[in-house]
């Protein structure tokens, strides 16, 4: 019989009001609307191919209205919720009897729409029944009011016809300007398995997002660069114990890309760490966040057997992510093909075309700057008296970094320390102190570069690959000029002194 009926929503209807506070990220709790649907698609596909052919797919609509007030919707042509899951669809942490697939908790739905509003409603038609459902949820309510029992309506529908729409209203996370392009990227990376599988067709506000693989590096192995093309893919498989195991692929990506590396990690088909921005990249596999590795290494690896958080956003390790990185480094690096060695020593070879025309912006605009402060700067340079080399350290401050190693060289100790400042009373881009004392005790070269430098300022302050490479090169005139000196060349350090000027004068502006 149509009309007016109840759906028991007790106990533990207060902690609605407190599941606002979760620690959810939108993309995440989106996910748990789509997961439901998965689900539903999943256990009752038979019957749905057969009722509408083998082509049929799964499809979500994710639309936002940011208008006042702002309204989020979440449709979906799965399988409907049937009136004898009503019990368990909205009471809250009534856990599925199936616990094997993407909705495991009894939380998803509720937890993720409490988050995103006070008032949401969920329309639904199953399938087979000729009936379709509605039910309003207005948080405030139902905990003041300590309500225990929640209205469905019911209409007449075609028993063929199955969808589940749910609107949250008021939305208190309204998703705008990047942060909706950072949810079609985290969403379209999470479910990415269920799209390549042609399973799910997910939009957002109408557009498909369509998940685009990454493309491999074919290449030699670095030490030997005209040896064998290679593709630098591998499966990944191992097993653990405990009902633990591991299996999926690693790669390394033809073009290096530091806020795309890094692997994802399944379960069950779908992404729990890894989407978007946030590749999985622990330190003891990629190293620092300017290792070549960082910027190379990705993959897929689906983990079962682990746990995940309630929000499905992370997996409870248990002691158990050690032992996981020390036998996926293991196999990463395995001598038939060693991705790590590769990602960190492979270079690319700039096609010639690229390297002219990054050439001849480079002379462009380096002529231009000199052509037009040179003949000013040059005379004084000119003029100014020769100058040697510091034989005795001078005084300086606020290091920002600086490492120390010892050489032996023609039967002599020396004492070298290269250091990055940032203390602005230094003049000099770069800065040499040559402390020769007796044979007897170690010579000391101190070789400094000035990081608040006009020069550095404008060419290299964050990129340290930018930083490294001026360094090297104030570390190469630096050693030439102390071996010059030791040559017999009178005041070596005209040329180090000179170059701080030119630098300084001529070359820091654009």
């Amino acid at each position: 019989m149509l009309g007016v009926k109840k759906v028991d929503i007790r106990p533990g209807v207060s902690v609605l009001a407190v599941l606002r506070h979760l620690n959810y990220r939108p993309w995440y709790a989106l996910g748990e609307f789509v997961d439901n649907a998965v689900q539903s698609f999943t256990e009752h596909r038979t019957t749905l191919l057969k009722l509408h052919g083998e082509d049929f797919r799964l499809r979500v609509d994710i639309d936002i209205d940011t208008a006042t007030p702002p309204r989020l919707s979440i449709r979906d042509n799965a399988a409907g919720i049937f009136e004898s899951e009503y019990g368990r669809a909205f009471r809250p942490a009534a856990v599925p009897p199936n616990r094997s697939g993407l909705a495991e908790f009894g939380m998803g739905m509720k937890s993720a729409a409490c988050w995103f509003a006070p008032r949401w409603t969920v329309r639904t038609s199953a399938l087979g029944e000729p009936v379709t459902r509605t039910v309003q949820f207005d948080i405030e309510n139902i905990v003041n009011d300590d309500i225990q029992e929640l209205t469905i309506h019911e209409a007449k529908e075609s028993p063929d016809r199955h969808y589940t729409e749910i609107v949250l209203e008021d939305v208190f996370h309204v998703p705008v300007g990047r942060t909706v392009a950072k949810l079609k990227e985290h969403l379209t990376d999470i479910y990415r398995a269920f799209m390549r599988d042609g399973i799910l067709e997910l939009r957002f506000n109408g557009e498909p997002l369509v998940y685009r693989e990454p493309k491999v590096l074919k290449a030699a192995y670095f030490k030997d660069r005209d040896g064998t093309i290679r593709e630098w893919r591998k499966p990944i498989a191992f097993d653990f114990g405990n009902g633990l195991s591991v299996h999926g692929f690693a790669a390394l990506r033809e073009t290096a890309n530091t806020a795309k590396a890094g692997f994802a990690l399944f379960r069950r088909g779908r992404v729990i760490q890894g989407s978007g921005d946030e590749g999985y990249r622990p330190s003891y596999i990629f190293g620092s966040s300017n290792s070549y590795r960082y910027q190379r290494l990705f993959g897929e690896l689906h983990l079962d057997g682990f746990e995940v958080s309630h929000t499905k956003d992370g997996f409870r390790w248990d002691e158990n992510e050690q032992p996981f990185l020390e036998l996926l480094r293991e196999h990463l690096d395995s001598e038939e093909l060693p991705l790590l060695k590769q990602a960190e020593g492979y270079r690319v070879r700039v096609a010639r075309a690229r390297l002219t025309a990054s050439a001849r912006e480079a002379v462009e605009n380096t002529v231009q700057a000199l052509e037009a402060r040179l003949p000013e700067v040059i005379p004084a340079i000119a003029d100014s008296e020769p100058v040697d080399t510091p034989g005795q350290e001078e005084p300086h401050t606020s290091t920002l970094a600086s490492r120390r190693f010892d050489i032996r060289f023609r039967d002599r100790e020396w004492t070298v320390c290269v250091e990055l400042t940032d203390d602005p009373a230094e003049s000099q881009w770069l800065a040499v102190t040559d402390v020769a004392q007796s044979r007897e005790q170690p010579r000391c070269l101190d070789i400094r570069v000035s990081m608040v430098h006009p020069f550095m300022v404008r060419f290299a302050q964050t990129d340290s690959e930018d930083v490294e490479a001026l360094l090297r090169v104030a570390a190469a005139i630096a050693v030439a000029e102390v071996l010059a000196r030791d040559s017999g060349v009178r005041k070596a350090g005209t040329v180090r002194r000179n170059v701080n000027d030119v630098l300084r004068d001529a070359l820091s502006e654009p």
